[in-house]
Formats: structure tokens, sequence, C-alpha cells
């Protein structure tokens, strides 16, 4: 596309690709009859912010050579293991003219020269993305269900089993979660746990649950930014550790509404869900380029950073 130009993504850009993200994606929920996703595009932002603050320079933006104005961005996210893709967004006036293919001919040619898998959680409902994946190579590898709850100020009045076996995460529990994750999922993203745990934007918190002999049997992340209300990214090895986390994190926020995202094949933890009061508001894909590796245990994606 001589129309277009991809470059790494500056300092400079962060306000207008925020202003992208929220535009893009506020189009896209609108058209399909649905309200704005952000209510403003500050709260998009954070995105910038994260992914710059885990990997400074690696973001990509489709610069328009007749405006200079962003047609398009993306974040890509380099772990040690594999290549992750965070969201992607086109601006509604440069739809269907081959932007996001541009963007992510890009990325894969990035983790041709690392060689290593990519990977990215994208929307079963956006026919558009996904076609963008799969017609590039993507694979789906497993499929979620996205869930809202509306969270009481007072807290969830229920119990489950192991809820005594959950704490608040420490700097001191990176390498237990970083090893968990390795076993059960084959992928490791210790920089994202240093992250979370050092929480200086002041939004994250972590939970772990510990294992009767001693060692981790799950651990779960939670976001409270006003852009993105989220549990996740988090690993247990059963249903029931889940269960356990999911309940702890969600009664941290209190008085909101947060989604969270849970895989479709674990039935008794999608009927807890339920009987919580949650409710479906999506469906996401796993895809991979690349080797993929079944997990062995529980596995709650998130968007921020993409965790696939």
């Amino acid at each position: 596309m001589d129309s277009i130009e991809i470059r790494p993504m500056q300092a400079a850009d962060r306000l207008e690709v925020a202003e992208l993200i929220c535009v893009s994606t506020n189009f896209w929920y609108r058209v399909h009859g649905h309200g704005p996703f952000f209510s403003r595009s500050v709260d998009a932002d954070v995105f910038f912010d994260v992914y710059e603050a885990l990997d400074p320079g690696c973001g990509l933006v489709a610069v328009s050579r007749h405006s200079g104005r962003l047609a398009g961005s993306c974040f890509v996210h380099p772990r040690a293991t594999h290549i992750s893709l965070g969201i992607m967004n086109v601006h509604p006036n440069h739809f269907g003219c081959g932007v996001g293919r541009e963007l992510l001919d890009s990325v894969v040619a990035w983790a041709d020269r690392e060689q290593k898998p990519l990977r990215l959680v994208s929307s079963a409902m956006n026919l558009d993305s996904y076609s963008l994946y799969t017609r590039a190579g993507f694979v789906p590898r497993a499929a979620f269900q996205d869930m809202v709850i509306d969270v009481p100020p007072e807290g969830l009045d229920h119990t489950v089993p192991n809820a005594d076996a959950v704490r608040e995460a420490t700097p001191g529990d990176v390498e237990a979660m970083t090893d968990l994750e390795m076993e059960l999922v084959g992928i490791c993203r210790d920089k994202d746990f240093r992250h979370f745990l050092e929480n200086r934007e002041g939004f994250w918190h972590v939970s772990v649950a510990e294992g009767p002999r001693g060692g981790l049997d799950g651990f779960l992340v939670s976001s409270a930014h006003r852009g993105i209300n989220m549990i996740g990214p988090g690993v247990m090895r059963t249903p029931r550790e889940a269960a356990a986390l999911l309940l702890a994190e969600l009664n941290r926020q209190r008085g909101r509404h947060p989604i969270f995202v849970l895989p479709v094949d674990s039935t008794p933890l999608v009927q807890q869900a339920y009987t919580w009061g949650a409710r479906n508001c999506e469906i996401h894909f796993a895809q991979c380029l690349g080797p993929w590796r079944p997990p062995a245990g529980v596995v709650l994606p998130a968007y921020l950073p993409e965790t696939g």
C-alpha cells in the first residue's frame, strides 16, 4: 500500500493512538447494535501506557501518507517463549483498505525473525478480524466466553471450596507463578508478573492459591482501570482453584462491573459464574501462528496485556 507507511509507535503518538482505539472500537460496537465500549478516548490511553512500560518502542502504527494521521495501530509484546499481538485497530475511514493486513504482515515478519510462535486473542464475533488472522495462517486453538458481572457494593455473598488457600501475592511469588504457567501452559511471561506486582499504575492486583503441599496451584490478576475493568490473566491447576481465585478478585471490584473470560469447556467454572449472576457478553478465540501446546490446567486470558 503506497498510501500507508508502517513505522514504530512513538511517545508523541500516545494521544492519537488512544483516540484511534476509542473511535475504532466504539464504531464496531455501535454498528453491531451495542453501546460504546469506551466512554472517552482518555480511557483507552491505558493500552499505550502498559505496553510501553513493558516493551518500550514495540508498538506499530500505520500512517496515512496523504493526511499524516494514524490509519491503524497495534502492540507487539515479545516474550521469552513467543510473541504476542496486542490490540489492533484500524480507523473507520480506512476500513477495508488493507491497513490491518499491512500491520499484521509486519508483526508476522517480526515473529519470523525471532523464530517464535505468534499468539493472540481475537473476537469470534468480529468476522473481519477473524478472517484477517485465519487467512494469515493463524489457527483457533481454544474458545472462551466473555462474562460480565455486577459486583454489589457489599461484595458477592458466596462461598467456595479452597477459599482459605487464596492470599494476596507478593513479589516473592513471581518465580513460582512463572514456573506454574510454564508447567501448565508452556509459556513464560515473568516480566508481566513483575509489572503487575510492582503496580506502578496503581490499578493491578494479584492473588495466588497455595497448594496443600507448598508451592502454588494458581494465580489471578485483575485490573481496576477506568477504561478496562477486567479479571485476568490467570492460570490454575483445576476449576476448584479457579473459582476460589475468581471470587477473591471479583470481591476486590465492589460496586463495579468487571469482565472476565472463561474457557468454554471448563463447565464447573462457567456454571459457578452463572450462579453468581454473571452473564455472557462475547466469545473469543485464542489463536496461534506456529507451535501450540494445549493447556494442562485452566487459563483465564486478558486483553491487557494480551495473554492468549
